[in-house]
C-alpha cells in the first residue's frame, strides 16, 4: 500500500504490508519490515533497517545524516528493531565512524513529537522519550526508562534501565539504573527510587527493600563513590537488580549522578 505521491527509490527493500503515505520520501539504501506504517511526508534515509509493525508518524526523519561535522558521507547505519511508535517531527540519526558506526533501537519503544536520538545513541526496549526529550551523540539509554519532556542528556552518558528522568533536566551525568533524577545542570541529582514504576512493573518487596539500601549507599551515606560500592557488595542482600546497580556504578565512564 504505497500511495502514488509517495516517492520510493527503486533499490530500497520494502516488505509485504508496509503502508506508505503520501508525499513520504524513502531512500535508495532503506530496508522496511513487513507491516510497517510511513506517515505522510515522512523521510526515511541513509542506511536505513527498519524491522516490523513499526508505526512511524507524518514529518519523522529517520536515517538523516549526523549532525557532527567530522561526518563525510561513510556508511554508517541506522538499525530500528520491531513495535516502535515514532511520532511527528522525531529525528532519528545514522551512527558515525569516529563512534559504533551504527544507531540502534530496540523494540517497543515510544518517540514523541520533536524528540531527537543523535548519532551512535544506543535504546534498548520498551523506552519513551516524551515531547522535544533530546540525547546528544553516543548516549546509551537501557529498557524502560522514560525520559521527560524537554530533557537534554549530553553526550556519552548512559541512563539506567527503570530511570525516570523529570521534564526540563539535564542529564551530565549517567544515571544509576532503577532511580529518579531532576533538576538542571547545576542542581540535577537523583531524588530517589523510581518506586511507582519498579511496582507497576512487577519487581518484588525483597527486591526493592535491597535496591533502597543500595542506594541509601550511594547518595546518603556520604561514603566515597568506591567506598559506598564496597559497602554495596558487603551490606547489601544480593539480587540481579543490586548487581546491575553496582556494575552500572563500576564500569561507568563519565561519573556517576547521586
Amino acid at each position: 500500500m504505497i500511495h502514488s505521491t509517495a516517492i520510493v527509490h527503486p533499490g530500497a527493500k520494502i516488505a509485504e504490508g508496509v503502508e506508505i503515505g503520501p508525499y513520504a520520501v524513502i531512500g535508495e539504501n532503506v530496508s522496511i519490515g513487513k507491516g510497517t506504517k510511513i506517515g505522510p511526508h515522512a523521510v526515511i534515509d541513509g542506511w536505513t533497517e527498519i524491522g516490523e509493525a513499526n508505526t512511524i508518524f507524518h514529518m519523522a526523519s529517520v536515517g538523516a545524516i549526523p549532525q557532527d561535522l567530522k561526518y563525510r558521507g561513510e556508511k554508517t547505519w541506522l538499525k530500528i528493531g520491531n513495535g516502535n511508535t515514532i511520532r511527528e517531527f522525531a529525528s532519528l540519526h545514522l551512527g558515525t565512524v569516529t563512534g559504533d558506526g551504527e544507531t540502534t533501537v530496540g523494540d517497543s519503544n515510544l518517540f514523541m513529537a520533536y524528540s531527537h536520538v543523535a548519532h551512535d545513541c544506543h535504546i534498548g526496549n520498551n523506552v519513551i522519550m516524551a515531547n522535544s526529550a533530546t540525547l546528544a551523540g553516543h548516549v546509551t539509554v537501557e529498557d524502560y526508562a522514560i525520559l521527560g519532556g524537554l530533557c537534554a542528556v549530553l553526550q556519552f552518558m548512559r541512563i539506567g534501565a527503570h530511570v525516570m528522568v523529570g521534564g526540563m533536566t539535564s542529564v551530565p551525568m549517567d544515571v544509576p539504573p532503577y532511580t529518579i533524577i531532576t533538576g538542571d545542570r547545576s542542581e540535577s541529582r537523583l531524588r530517589g527510587l523510581n518506586l511507582i514504576g519498579l511496582k507497576r512493573r512487577g519487581f518484588s518487596d525483597e527486591t526493592i527493600s535491597s535496591l533502597k539500601k543500595a542506594y541509601k549507599l550511594l547518595s546518603m551515606s556520604g561514603l566515597k563513590l568506591a567506598e559506598a560500592v564496597e559497602k554495596m557488595k558487603s551490606d547489601v542482600p544480593r539480587c540481579p537488580e543490586v548487581d546491575h546497580f553496582i556494575e552500572f556504578i563500576e564500569s561507568s565512564k563519565r561519573g556517576v549522578a547521586r
